[in-house]
């Protein structure tokens, strides 16, 4: 097993929309970051970072976000092209694992064409249906695909063991939004390693208490944190946070890999 990290460019934004109440309105450049996992049961995406308008036309594709939230990313970020740069075909891709469907993690949705789409049911309904204050993050032409999805249930089923041998363990983790979900991945040589995704942006966020700056539930979110402190603590996983731009330099990107 091989777990490749990929960046799809930037986010230039503010550092108190990660970090609630700290750091208003100070410069924030964060990582949009996704994952491809080669297992010997199939090659496993885990989130899809931006679209690839975002390249030429994000004002016209994002909208408003871009004032919040400024894409900044070249043709070869792009999930598509930057896989394949380290050996892997789209048509490779059997299973894409989508934390949440923002517009930041789920901007390749159909490029995979072999592939099942992993999501929360609770996140669908919320991704057409989104509260207000959310709406904006949710692009619904990137999502809104006639893909082959397998869908989860939430606590029903939490945790997922995806392929029934303990590397990949799906967890839920709302909080960020009602279908977030993260992923631990145990891996013979380097560990497990834990992907929080939006659930936990920065080390800030778990190690200091500090809120994420957006949330559907911050009761939830606290609650996804500790979890996420326990499964640490129990298990000695590494936490790999969201959108962290100093702790995403102590991770290497691809073509090194961790195995």
């Amino acid at each position: 097993m091989k777990l490749y990290f990929f960046e799809a460019g930037i986010l230039k934004s503010k550092k108190n929309l990660f970090t609630f109440g700290v750091g208003v309105g100070e410069p924030f450049d964060v990582p949009v970051p996704f994952l491809l996992i080669d297992h010997p049961k199939g090659v496993v995406l885990y989130d899809t970072g931006n679209a690839l308008e975002v390249v030429n036309k994000k004002h016209e594709h994002w909208g408003a976000m871009v004032d919040a939230y400024d894409p900044v990313m070249t043709e070869d970020q792009w999930c598509v092209n930057a896989i394949q740069k380290v050996g892997y075909k789209p048509a490779d891709v059997k299973y894409v694992i989508l934390s949440h469907l923002h517009l930041d993690h789920a901007g390749c949705v159909g490029h995979f064409p072999n592939a099942k789409y992993v999501v929360q049911r609770d996140e669908m309904h919320y991704a057409y249906v989104p509260d207000y204050f959310m709406k904006g993050a949710y692009i619904r032409k990137d999502f809104d695909k006639d893909v082959n999805w397998l869908i989860l249930e939430g606590w029903r089923n939490d945790p997922v063991d995806f392929f029934g041998d303990g590397t990949i363990l799906i967890y839920f983790t709302p909080g960020h939004t009602p279908g977030h979900q993260s992923i631990l991945v145990n891996l013979p040589k380097s560990g497990p390693m834990f992907f929080a995704a939006d659930s936990c942006y920065t080390t800030e966020n778990i190690d200091k208490d500090i809120l994420p700056g957006l949330s559907w539930s911050p009761s939830e979110a606290v609650k996804t944190v500790q979890r996420m402190k326990n499964i640490r603590d129990l298990y000695g996983a590494t936490v790999v946070t969201g959108h962290d731009p100093e702790a995403w330099k102590n991770f290497k990107l691809a073509p090194g890999f961790y195995d």
